[in-house]
């Protein structure tokens, strides 16, 4: 250990120890110990994105940028209304008067309403103008604030895409720290943040903020002084010493009453100072989804918001799973259901209803290629530990260059909706679709668009470094959005994060048509160890015993692809026959990519030999005998035990969308 970091942990831990008895002390609040993760509000679809809390009087205040409304919800977790008239609310937090302090980010605003009427006022912004002034609050720019706290009578603000804190005070706006978007520790305007989301102030009127593009955790003292407490800049979920954790996109931050600070960051809850030593810990799970369980085993969709009441639950704004949830002890809230869960998604029907039919060029209704489907594999399955995946879009086929178009309208809500800037994996997302592949905002030669939604940022040789585009801001139907890589297609997806549908079901494409079957090429038999079962007798059927395994090797074409492309299929199964071919069950469908499936099953889905995507051919081995869908998982075989000794066929089913098939059959023996 050098000296620098040796000093580096001293001062963390001195800060986290007085942090810690000075919330303490000896008057030190009774809490309870968080052992489980509830649903406390929005099972029944009431919210569109809570993103923001904060409570007054044992009541939960919960801000829904999707839909501009600040909800009111009660301890037993029924929601009401106190405004719908807000644009993109974002962090919100109660002032010593009572009001609920909102930064408005669509609008560029602070604001302040009541929550007993529901009326807003401004308090600092000028009304959809971004830019960056200080001065008099009613002159005084912002560009799309989207954290907010309060310290005796000022209000503190994260702006945003300012990179800079601001402080309100006395009707006037000024900064407090930062400069260029960037990452430096120093003293007013010779620190540097990249996208500030969230801010939270400690007893003593220190500032700890959620430096979301920087993945750490800043500290702001009174002077203005700005140094790092958590966090070394790497884009990982790394538990251990404060200065060596990794954060993925930290959102936002609060502390509890006995000096515990959480973290919301990426798809999981953190935590520090729960120890002696300055220790960050991931008290969650850390893979997307819903799921409410004991802690570890918890799953969030990216969580923003967060607060804690006097009894010590951490309560959560679940973002894109649309509920707020609870960590807990006590009794308080509810386990959520599966069917409260699938509820909350859109089926494909009413995603339908959200947009008229085009494709995402002009003209719009001019039929294209599709050159990839739903759930098919990305990389190789080979038994090394390479990863992955399953392709989670649709590929429509463009030109290079062509110009790429928005199909539905929608704003912006991640605080980093763009990623991978200027490589060929370059990406928006947005609530209910993504593009990818796509130069945002330029044209093939980088010639930037001139559309102020797009905010760039350049290096010290004038070249293109960053994209952003902030919360808050908004698109309409058939605006372009940017140009074609060399990938040459948009890789559309349709639904929101971690509810990912099949886009042929869930949108309509103009004069679409698929009139050609899938292609089983070949089906292979395994035992349970993965040992290839072959026949043994002049008939050339394959005798089952114990557990077997199906293996098909399947792809599917549409119309006007060329023949070389080979798509995945959507459904897959089998049947099985006696002798004479009469059905002794139904069709047993077993892997569906109606919705896409969790990323773990992958290797459930295919078997080895697979590759596609990066690789120079496409071989889709398909595990028939599995199940997997959108929802669940497993390993399956047919099992000789529960056949009667004789001669069977096993058809096995390979279905396109669009209701063709593709079948062939094997012939099995029992007990012969």
């Amino acid at each position: 250990m050098n000296q620098s970091t040796a000093v580096s942990r001293s001062i963390l831990t001195i800060f986290f120890a007085a942090l810690l008895q000075i919330s303490c002390g000896d008057n030190k609040p009774q809490v309870v110990p968080l052992t489980q993760v509830k649903t406390f509000a929005g099972a029944n679809k009431e919210f569109g994105e809570p993103f923001g809390l904060a409570l007054k009087d044992d009541v939960l205040y919960v801000s829904d940028g999707e839909a501009g409304k600040i909800w009111r919800v009660m301890k037993d977790g029924t929601a009401e209304i106190v405004t719908d008239k807000l644009d993109t609310p974002s962090s919100i937090v109660f002032d010593k008067n009572g009001d609920l302090i909102v930064a408005d980010a669509g609008t560029h605003t602070i604001k302040k309403v009541n929550v007993t009427d529901g009326s807003i006022a401004a308090i600092a912004g000028v009304e959809g103008k971004k830019g960056f002034a200080d001065g008099d609050s009613q002159s005084a720019l912002f560009n799309a604030p989207i954290g907010v706290t309060v310290f005796g009578d000022k209000i503190f603000v994260a702006d945003t895409y300012n990179d800079k804190i601001r402080i309100i005070e006395n009707e006037r706006v000024s900064t407090i720290a930062g400069s260029t978007q960037g990452f430096s520790d120093g003293a007013g305007a010779a620190a540097q943040f990249d996208t500030p989301s969230g801010i939270a102030a400690d007893l003593n009127g220190n500032l700890l903020v959620a430096d979301t593009n920087n993945r750490r955790i800043r500290r702001i003292e009174p002077d203005g002084n700005v140094s790092t407490v958590a966090g070394n800049g790497a884009a990982d979920t790394i538990d251990g010493l404060a200065d060596e954790a990794g954060f993925v996109e930290p959102t936002a931050v609060t502390i509890d009453k006995s000096g515990v600070m959480y973290v919301a960051d990426g798809n999981s809850i953190r935590a520090v100072g729960r120890r002696f030593f300055p220790l960050v810990e991931t008290i969650s799970g850390t893979s997307r989804g819903f799921s409410d369980a004991d802690l570890l085993h918890s799953r969030f969709n990216r969580p923003g918001g967060l607060v804690t009441d006097e009894s010590g639950n951490l309560f959560i704004a679940d973002a894109e799973n649309q509920v707020v949830r609870v960590l807990t002890g006590a009794n308080v809230g509810a386990a959520i259901t599966a069917a409260q869960i699938k509820n909350l998604r859109y089926t494909p029907e009413e995603f339908r209803t959200l947009s008229a039919p085009r494709w995402t060029y002009n003209p719009p209704d001019a039929r294209r290629d599709i050159a990839g489907t739903l759930g098919e594999l990305r990389g190789e399955i080979n038994g090394d530990d390479k990863p992955v995946w399953f392709h989670n879009g649709l590929d429509i086929a463009g030109s290079y260059g062509e110009t790429a178009r928005l199909i539905r309208t929608e704003k912006v809500l991640r605080p980093i909706a763009v990623q991978n800037f200027n490589t060929k994996r370059e990406l928006v997302r947005l609530p209910s679709l993504g593009y990818i592949h796509i130069r945002f905002g330029r044209d093939k030669d980088d010639k930037l668009f001139g559309d102020e939604r797009f905010q760039f940022a350049f290096d010290e040789k004038n070249k293109l470094k960053n994209l952003r585009i902030p919360r808050g801001t908004k698109f309409e139907t058939g605006e372009a959005v940017g140009t074609l890589n060399s990938m040459n297609h948009v890789h559309l997806i349709a639904g929101s994060s971690g509810a990912e549908m099949n886009a042929l079901d869930a949108l309509i494409f103009p004069n679409i048509a698929d009139t050609i079957a899938p292609t089983i090429e070949n089906v292979a038999m395994f035992d349970e160890n993965w040992n290839e079962l072959k026949s043994e007798n002049s008939d050339k059927s394959i005798k089952l015993s114990g557990k077997t395994r199906i293996v098909a090797r399947a792809f599917d074409r549409m119309d006007g692809n060329g023949a070389n492309r080979k798509l995945g299929v959507y459904r897959l199964g089998y049947q099985i026959l006696r002798e004479d071919k009469t059905p002794l069950s139904e069709i047993n469908w077993t892997i569906s990519f109606e919705n896409l499936p969790d990323g773990d099953a992958v290797k459930l889905v295919y078997a080895a030999g697979s590759q596609s995507g990066y690789t120079p051919q496409t071989v889709f081995n398909y595990i028939v005998t599995n199940r997997v869908d959108g929802d669940s998982a497993n390993e399956d075989f047919i099992d000789a035990a529960n056949l009667a000794s004789g001669n069977y066929i096993l058809r096995i089913f390979a279905a396109d969308f669009f209701g063709n098939q593709a079948t062939q059959d094997v012939s099995v023996s029992v007990g012969n």
